[in-house]
């Protein structure tokens, strides 16, 4: 993490935002191919979270929209990277390191003073309807990495359930 031009605020959001995607990535260290395209859901009519490839793929998408509704609230005119669906872990892996490095330079002009908007009409609107400072999207963007997580821990245990 780039500690140099943000503050205390700022870095402790990317200290828990970095901490929440290695523990993403040690949960899905481990699993094999097979596992990772298995439909483990097909009764959800969330087509994101059949599959552990698909919250994966929804988890990356998801981190750098937060990132660019950031950007363009300062004026930028920024696009989010087209959904992938990748085929090993280790690209995933390298893609939520990605994701934390564009977290990282996203943030890297914010500061402290610049979380937090009580103004609800300078609010960050998003496509699913809520309004969000800067401070609490990130604190969103955290939140969905540990929920995903944990749905992907229950994946794995539901596929190692199914083999035996």
């Amino acid at each position: 993490m780039n500690e140099k031009n943000n503050q205390g605020a700022v870095n402790a959001l990317l200290a828990v935002y970095e901490k929440a995607i290695i523990e993403l990535q040690t949960v899905i260290e481990d699993i094999a191919i097979t596992d990772l395209t298995a439909v483990v859901d097909n009764l959800t009519t969330n087509s994101d979270c059949r599959s552990i490839q698909t919250i994966l793929t929804h988890v990356v998408s998801a981190g750098y929209s937060y990132c660019i509704y950031i950007r363009n609230s300062k004026n930028k005119n920024d696009q989010r990277p087209e959904k992938a669906d990748r085929l090993s872990i280790v690209e995933y892996k390298n893609d939520l390191y990605q994701v934390f490095k564009f977290s990282c330079d996203t943030l890297a002009d914010i500061h402290d003073h610049e979380l937090e908007e009580p103004d609800d009409a300078k609010k960050i609107k998003t496509s699913w309807g809520k309004s969000y400072d800067i401070e609490q999207i990130m604190e969103h963007a955290i939140v969905h990495v540990l929920r995903h997580r944990r749905q992907i821990e229950r994946f794995k245990n539901l596929l190692i359930t199914n083999r035996d």
